[in-house]
């Protein structure tokens, strides 16, 4: 084949390959567009024993998942249905930042924290699923981006409380079960409670020795408290577990609402110390922060407001220099939401939290897929939206019908 020949022929080649890109384009575009126009016309919830899930599903067919507070989950549906949705039909799933404020403040006499707050998130994350399955997008991108395609995580376990409470022996297990996962994080939870506040005798030194012994020195350990000490008790526990274990975070000390108690452990703890995880939207962030003096802040994806109000506490955190840690002991949809809000934020922290695929709590058959996990990393989910496919068959066995 001569040049001239040639030439010719990629020409015409070219040509057909622009004429086809272009026509393939123009009919995505022009779906895409149908789309960008579509009215929502349904929201459902489904309660699950250790779950809500919400479902937004527009004109065109097209529906958002999203994952709510996962407490008093009849309460949370209650809300969702009655006082939530009205507002929500007829309107444009885009404008999800306008609808947030409307539910949050035609029902504000509920209180801004709390039930009401949990019952957003699930509304306000099955929109962010919905606008990116409407786009074609995954939500990080939505949300802004990042260059980076995993997040590291730390492996979180409770021991339990009272009668239900694990041995020491069991709780190393649980912990070098992780580090065996490539975990190199781990975070022993008490659940003390503040119902048992400063309890006689104390466990949680055993625990940590425990773990440590089980963990090896390499492996990070960190202490979550959970609500269970006043000041005056919490402050040499915190020195205790740094000085004989290396433990380098404490979650959680006192009280949730105990900011002055918080600020105290703060101002002479040899650690870093986290809290958050029972503050619900950016006036709750901004008083632990200026108040409580936190380190670090513990976000929650399903209880407080879902991913928008996440991204404005985050963008607070910033502002004060604080490093952002979710919560997130659910392995389905608020952990997809996490990864997305993670993904498109500017001040996350080394590790974030994931308590693994959890098979006790019976999640599993709602879900087609999965998360990636490897070697102690999860992977962002690249599918449109937040990237886990319900399975709705069995969904619709625990759709809430009131």
């Amino acid at each position: 084949m001569n040049r001239k020949t040639f030439l010719k022929q990629s020409l015409i080649a070219g040509m057909g390959f622009a004429a086809s890109r272009e026509a393939a384009f123009g009919r995505s575009a022009e779906r895409v567009g149908t789309q960008l126009s579509a009215r929502i016309s349904d929201v459902e919830t489904f309660v699950h024993p250790k779950a809500l899930f919400v479902k937004i599903t527009t004109s065109d067919g097209v529906s958002g998942w999203g994952e709510g507070d996962h407490d008093n989950t009849h309460i949370i549906a209650q809300i969702i249905q009655q006082l939530a949705k009205p507002i929500l039909l007829g309107q444009d799933p885009f404008e999800s930042e306008y609808l947030w404020h409307e539910i949050l403040y035609q029902n504000e006499d509920l209180g801004l924290s709390g039930a009401l707050s949990g019952a957003l998130a699930g509304i306000d994350n099955a929109l962010w699923d919905l606008k990116g399955k409407l786009t074609q997008l995954p939500v990080y991108k939505l949300l802004g981006g990042a260059k980076i395609d995993k997040v590291k995580v730390y492996g979180s376990f409770g021991v339990g409380s009272g009668k239900k409470r694990i041995s020491p022996a069991k709780a190393a297990a649980i912990a070098a079960g992780f580090v065996e996962k490539g975990y190199d994080t781990v975070k022993l939870r008490m659940q003390i409670r503040v119902l048992d506040r400063n309890p006689d005798p104390d466990p949680t030194l055993k625990f940590a020795e425990a773990v440590r012994a089980a963990i090896g020195d390499q492996v990070t350990l960190f202490v979550d408290f959970n609500n269970g000490y006043t000041s005056g008790a919490a402050i040499p526990l915190i020195r205790a577990l740094h000085e004989k274990y290396n433990v380098v975070l404490v979650e959680e000390p006192v009280h949730y609402k105990d900011y002055q108690g918080l600020q105290k452990c703060v101002a002479v703890s040899p650690v870093k110390i986290a809290a958050g995880e029972h503050d619900f939207n950016r006036w709750d962030y901004r008083q632990l922060i200026t108040e409580g003096q936190a380190d670090v802040l513990n976000l929650d994806a399903i209880k407080a407001g879902g991913i928008s109000e996440l991204k404005k506490i985050a963008a607070l955190a910033q502002a004060f220099d604080r490093e952002i840690m979710c919560h997130n002991a659910r392995p389905t949809l608020a952990t997809a939401a996490s990864l997305h809000f993670i993904a498109s934020t500017f001040n996350p922290a080394r590790v974030q939290e994931y308590a693994g695929t959890r098979p006790e709590l019976g999640l599993d058959p709602y879900f087609e897929n999965g998360l990636e996990f490897s070697d102690g990393y999860l992977y962002v989910p690249q599918r449109p939206g937040i990237g886990l496919i319900p399975n709705e068959r069995m969904m619709k066995k625990i759709a809430y019908t009131g």
